[in-house]
């Protein structure tokens, strides 16, 4: 977490992320890229071109002046890089997390819901979906500390080990216990002895230390995911997704994006390369 990427917009919810990774690279030693993404439409009339350049010359000038109010008070200690781009959000952020090698984004979202989450979904949620890094997304004001984190296991052979491992490092950076939890439900039913004894021997193996093991009964994976969290009181939530695309997004959807858009708990996402889909 040496280089994190803080996409803002100056809402709520983006400043309440930034705030946080401030007390993320104060603990980790590291820097903060504050990215702010003006949006730009696509023009044709090259008679207007003259006024729009000018306008993004006064929207760029007021993005600096915010990003000089936000980081006034950030302690001397923890380095804040200001970056200004111009284009689509979604597709910036990549481009900029691997221009400057970033490890992280954290990032605001407002969520999103009915028929704008069915057929266009939040900006955090597209960046969950294809970023080549871990996410954490932020909705309201955190202080900290990190106490609790829910981590949701499928026992995916390969993709839950990587996962798992990738898990295992976040608990010993926030220094915080860890609730494994199974969600049992009636499309995919287990037994509950054989799942503990799998989720039991998981643990052991990839040796974890400071965790529960949880069997959660609910109508589906993301609503036994959100109410478990809120049960254990969870500070985050960890979160593997498969990154599909296109119309297998359409399709399947994501669990992971889902409760992005859902949950109050602050979530951890990484996409698994090995298992993203491109239809």
């Amino acid at each position: 977490m040496k280089r994190i990427i803080v996409p803002c917009d100056f809402s709520g919810p983006a400043v309440h992320a930034f705030r946080f990774a401030v007390d993320v690279a104060a603990q980790a030693a590291g820097e903060i890229h504050l990215l702010h993404v003006i949006e730009v439409p696509i023009l044709q009339d090259p008679a207007v071109l003259s006024f729009e350049d000018g306008l993004f010359k006064e929207l760029r000038a007021q993005a600096a002046l915010e990003m000089r109010t936000l980081t006034v008070d950030v302690p001397d200690s923890v380095s804040v890089i200001h970056a200004i781009r111009f284009g689509s959000m979604h597709k910036i952020i990549p481009i900029y997390v691997s221009a400057v090698d970033g490890d992280l984004v954290i990032m605001g979202t407002h969520g999103a819901s009915g028929l704008r989450e069915f057929f266009v979904g939040s900006n955090a949620g597209k960046v969950v979906r294809t970023s080549a890094v871990p996410v954490i997304t932020v909705k309201d004001n955190y202080s900290g500390p990190v106490k609790r984190i829910v981590f949701p296991c499928t026992l995916e052979n390969e993709f839950q080990e990587e996962l798992a491992h990738k898990v295992k490092a976040l608990q010993q950076f926030f220094q915080t216990r860890l609730h494994i939890v199974w969600v049992n439900s009636p499309l995919y039913p287990e037994r509950d002895v054989n799942v503990r004894e799998r989720l039991e021997a998981f643990a052991e193996r990839l040796g974890f230390e400071n965790y529960t093991v949880n069997i959660y009964h609910d109508m589906d994976t993301e609503a036994g995911i959100l109410n478990f969290a809120h049960q254990v009181e969870a500070d985050m939530i960890a979160l593997g997704t498969h990154g599909r695309r296109g119309m297998a997004h359409f399709l399947h959807g994501s669990v992971a994006e889902d409760i992005v858009d859902h949950s109050r708990s602050m979530i951890w996402t990484s996409v698994m390369p090995s298992a993203v889909s491109e239809y």
